[in-house]
């Protein structure tokens, strides 16, 4: 499941009312109570990994599920705590507005024909944003056995396969 995608989901119709499904849900997360966790709101459910078991890296699956005439309609997303996907958020924002505060300000000073030690600051950025990705794709990869056992939890409740986006 870890590739380029950074937050893998699926979309999947199913005939059961959302109350129905939901309930199954509930079923499952008290049936696997070592493993996974589950928060339970109106129309949007949260699975996550078991308190014991959970790490910086460990996904979480976020279902929505929308009644469209009778038809239920499940949207599942897989991602981090939402603490990490702030961090790499805020870190890729900041490079940004760097990035442009750091090019305005060179092209300003080359355009008056002012010298500058300011040029290592552009392909700074870059590598700045590479080492970020790389760090987000690491997670992934130790992330991907817990984002699997969430994947299979689900098919399990479900009895189909879904297949990812």
């Amino acid at each position: 499941m870890t590739s380029f995608r950074i937050r893998p989901r699926f979309r999947q119709m199913r005939n059961e009312k959302p109350d129905e499904i939901e309930k199954a849900l509930k079923k499952m997360v008290e049936l696997n109570k070592g493993l996974f966790t589950g928060t339970f709101m109106d129309g949007h459910i949260i699975i996550k990994i078991n308190q014991q078991r959970r790490h910086f890296w460990s996904p979480q699956l976020n279902l929505s599920l929308e009644n469209i005439q009778d038809i239920t309609v499940i949207r599942g997303l897989y991602g981090p705590n939402p603490t990490v996907w702030a961090v790499f958020f805020f870190g890729y924002a900041c490079l940004a507005i760097l990035f442009t505060i750091a090019g305005m300000l060179l092209l300003s000073q080359y355009v008056l024909g002012l010298e500058t030690r300011l040029w290592w600051t552009l392909p700074a950025c870059f590598i700045a944003a590479a080492i970020l990705y790389l760090i987000a794709q690491f997670g992934q990869k130790i992330g991907a056995s817990q984002m699997f056992d969430l994947h299979h939890f689900y098919e399990e409740t479900v009895g189909e396969k879904v297949s990812i986006l």
